[in-house]
């Protein structure tokens, strides 16, 4: 057998090592991967919340440096705006 096939027998050594890889970053990394990237949406919400709070009425920034950022955060605002006006409920806070 070549190196090749070794590598794609389904019952090999190093098929049962990737499964077992997998598992184990499923089971220890999967979690803070997600919470990760939930705090990083959290954070750009409340950046441009702060930059272009304008849009929905509350003006935190004067407008010259909203007006700075906005090319930066042009890409960004319809799902900002979707976001902020979307009503919350209780279970929202859960998941």
């Amino acid at each position: 057998m070549s190196k090749d096939e070794e590598e794609k027998a389904p019952g090999g050594l190093k098929a049962l090592l990737g499964r077992f890889r997998e598992v184990t970053y499923g089971m220890a990394a999967h979690d803070m991967t997600r919470y990760a990237l939930r705090s990083r949406a959290s954070m750009e919400h409340l950046f441009i919340l702060i930059t272009m709070g304008d849009l929905v009425g509350v003006p935190i920034l004067p407008p010259y440096y909203s007006l700075r950022l906005l090319p930066y955060v042009v890409p960004q605002i319809s799902t900002w705006k979707r976001r902020m006006l979307r009503e919350k409920d209780l279970t929202d806070a859960l998941f």
